[in-house]
């Protein structure tokens, strides 16, 4: 007998006719003998519907009433389901994040687990009950609600899967597994059927949206395999797992698009010791995440200092900055540039550790298209490129097609190649 997480998302659970679907799965998954526990997000469309109700009441909503509120949609799901399984002669009961016993830090709209007792989750499954939990949600010492972020459901059912030593946590979602692009710019993407987590953590950091980053790191961290599947089809997913020999054997295995970047660029930054730290102490202060960073070579005593950040963030890392003369004594800021027109396109593989000339090729096959690269950024598995986003389609298709993605199923029958 095994325990199962199976998560769904948004859509697979958006509404009842859908819910009856899950209601299938689960049983199927009970049918084989198997304990399960569900995690569910709020049906899809609603957190946007609440957030919108938000800004109708507020001009700034609160972050702890902001989490209130929208914990509230994946409470709703849990419910329904739960009935549903009640009906089909299943037994159910609905918990929310505080009745597990997730606890997180303080941050709100973004909070981080500490620690989880799943006390009654484990006396639900002794029972024979289904544990129908809410996702994205636990809450801090005050014992006040918080969220875990945009997609923080995945997090949710990875970490329920370490703490209960799952033998495998199932991401149903829209999609039937990870590509090696994104099919809707690539027609002749091919889906995996297992990649590693640094890999997988990486194409979710560079702009994939299969699985929340922070849930792949969970599931690195304490070797829970995920394997991500479509609520709609039969169809067998991608494994994420420990990277083995046959990964090594392909130097790339996706490419990814992130169109959610702005670069800003400080102009006549003085060139001394201590002046990052400032400015990169002030952001992250503020909360804000930085991605890639290029300074040039001073002269004059003076530099440009250019990264990026994710646009939602842009405006406020702008405001940030603009204190920095005042409040840190920075001087000789000449002024702040925000370019918003641009995209991130990265490579990924583990291969890339045992293969050389990888990043000429990138570079070789991006020239060859006519395409400027504006910022480069690379580690052991990856190669980021950030280029005008009205190339960014062509260069995802134009490196596609340059490291053979779509000629053989990606590590799909590796095996029996000769």
């Amino acid at each position: 007998m095994a325990l199962i997480v199976q998560k769904y998302g948004g859509t697979s659970v958006g509404d009842i006719d859908c819910i009856r679907r899950v209601v299938h799965r689960v049983v199927k998954a009970k049918s084989a003998g198997n304990q399960v526990v569900v995690v569910v997000s709020a049906m899809a469309g609603e957190t946007d519907r609440l957030i919108r109700l938000a800004q109708q009441a507020s001009a700034s909503p609160a972050a702890r009433e902001m989490d209130m509120l929208l914990s509230t949609g994946e409470r709703v799901t849990t419910a329904l389901l739960a009935m549903a399984l009640e009906q089909e002669g299943v037994r159910a009961q609905s918990f929310t994040g505080r009745q597990v016993g997730i606890l997180t830090d303080g941050a709100h709209t973004n909070a981080r687990i500490e620690k989880i007792t799943a006390e009654r989750l484990r006396e639900a499954l002794a029972a024979g009950i289904v544990p129908v939990v809410a996702g994205f949600q636990g809450i801090n010492q005050q014992s006040d609600v918080t969220t875990l972020g945009r997609g923080g459901s995945d997090l949710t059912a990875v970490a329920l899967a370490a703490v209960l030593l799952a033998d495998r946590c199932d991401i149903y979602t829209d999609v039937d597994g990870v590509y090696t692009a994104d099919p809707n710019m690539v027609p002749s993407a091919r889906k995996l059927s297992k990649i590693a987590y640094e890999e997988m953590l990486e194409m979710a950091s560079l702009g994939a949206k299969v699985l929340q980053p922070r849930s792949v790191q969970f599931a690195m961290k304490y070797q829970v395999p995920v394997c991500v599947r479509s609520s709609f089809t039969d169809d067998a997913g991608t494994l994420v797992t420990k990277e083995d020999s046959e990964m090594e054997q392909e130097v790339v295995s996706g490419v990814t698009c992130d169109k959610n970047q702005t670069k800003i660029t400080l102009i006549g930054v003085p060139d001394q010791p201590g002046i990052a730290s400032k400015i990169f102490s002030a952001i992250a202060d503020a909360s804000v995440v930085i991605d890639m960073i290029i300074q040039n070579i001073g002269q004059d005593g003076l530099t440009d200092l250019s990264f990026t950040v994710p646009k939602g963030d842009a405006e406020r890392a702008k405001k940030t900055l603009s204190k920095l003369k005042a409040d840190l004594g920075v001087e000789g800021l000449r002024g702040i540039g925000l370019m918003d027109n641009i995209a991130k396109v990265s490579i990924v593989g583990v291969g890339m550790r045992s293969h050389s000339g990888t990043a000429a090729k990138m570079f070789t096959t991006l020239a060859k298209e006519g395409i400027n690269i504006i910022m480069i950024s690379t580690s052991e598995i990856k190669i980021s490129c950030v280029v005008d986003a009205k190339y960014a389609e062509l260069a995802v298709r134009a490196l596609h097609e340059a490291f053979a993605l779509g000629k053989t199923p990606a590590r799909a029958g590796r095996r029996n190649k000769k």
